[in-house]
């Protein structure tokens, strides 16, 4: 960076800090880690400064490096993260269902997905098993946020419908009640 490109980032980090700054505690939710994720965008944004000819590019580039630095912190934090709980999650459940029973309603339920229409599947499996919210499933299918929900809805109807009517070890599946997909 020469020395007319420094001072034109410095300028900019002086005029835009105040607002980036608030950007990123609300990404943080902390004061000092929204400091430090702003440090490391705003590192990056210099290591690149010379390759942002537009004065609105430089910006719009401190906010996506600090969106994706922040998700690559937390993607960090959380990888092997315990969770304290009053029961150990291994331990059979208390209902005394044998295993045979866990294995039967899998597959009542796998079998149930497998009947659905590819787009109701779709959007039970990013739903379900991916966790992903509306805004996501709409953009990854190419449809409408509303489309999603009434795909899910005639899925989990459905769903039911098949559980229901396979036996009492499936319609008492956790699909069955609404909670998620797998027992």
């Amino acid at each position: 960076m020469n020395a007319d490109e420094e001072r034109q980032f410095r300028e900019f980090v002086a005029a835009r800090s105040r607002s980036l700054l608030h950007t990123a505690y609300l990404l943080t939710g902390d004061w000092e880690q929204g400091r430090d994720l702003l440090q490391t965008a705003l590192a990056s944004t210099a290591r690149r400064w010379s390759q942002l000819r537009d004065r609105q590019q430089p910006e719009v580039y401190v906010r996506r490096a600090m969106y994706h630095a922040q998700v690559d912190r937390f993607r960090l934090l959380s990888w092997g993260r315990e969770t304290v709980t009053d029961t150990l999650p291994d331990q059979p459940s208390v209902q005394g269902s044998d295993w045979a029973d866990t294995v039967v309603q899998r597959q009542d339920i796998m079998a149930a997905l497998r009947r659905l229409p590819k787009r109701q599947r779709a959007v039970i499996v990013l739903r379900y098993f991916e966790d992903r919210p509306d805004t996501e499933i709409a953009a990854i299918l190419g449809v409408t946020q509303g489309t999603v929900r009434s795909q899910t809805h005639k899925a989990l109807t459905s769903l039911r419908t098949t559980l229901a009517e396979a036996g009492p070890s499936a319609a008492n599946s956790s699909i069955a009640s609404g909670r998620g997909v797998i027992a």
